[in-house]
């Protein structure tokens, strides 16, 4: 697979567009356990903080994704428990900027070293 149809290149640049291919990457099956539950799901989130802290992406880039992220589940998963649900009502009566905050506080609550205060 060529770079340019990764979500990250190796200069650090991100491509949130590749977002929704990656996804839709994932098996079926796979998508639907990690969103079974809040709990699954925020710890798949802090894995993929935690590998995208490794390679050196800081956490505006990190955000920029996780609303890429919240903007496809919003559009095309179904919630599947009260969380969700809750996210998924405050992103869509949520501008773009009130969704841009909310993509920020979702890594905070994912990220594997805890809140930052």
């Amino acid at each position: 697979m060529s770079e340019h149809n990764h979500v990250v290149h190796k200069d650090g640049d991100i491509n949130p567009e590749q977002v929704e291919r990656a996804i839709t990457s994932i098996d079926e099956d796979e998508r639907s356990r990690i969103l079974q539950s809040f709990e699954t799901f925020k710890g798949y989130l802090g894995k993929r903080i935690k590998l995208a802290q490794s390679i050196g992406l800081n956490e505006e880039q990190i955000a920029v994704i996780a609303q890429e992220v919240a903007e496809y589940l919003a559009d095309h998963e179904d919630a599947r428990n009260s969380e969700e649900k809750l996210l998924k009502e405050l992103w869509k009566c949520g501008s773009e900027e009130e969704q841009h905050h909310l993509a920020h506080m979702l890594v905070k609550l994912a990220r594997p070293d805890g809140y930052v205060h």
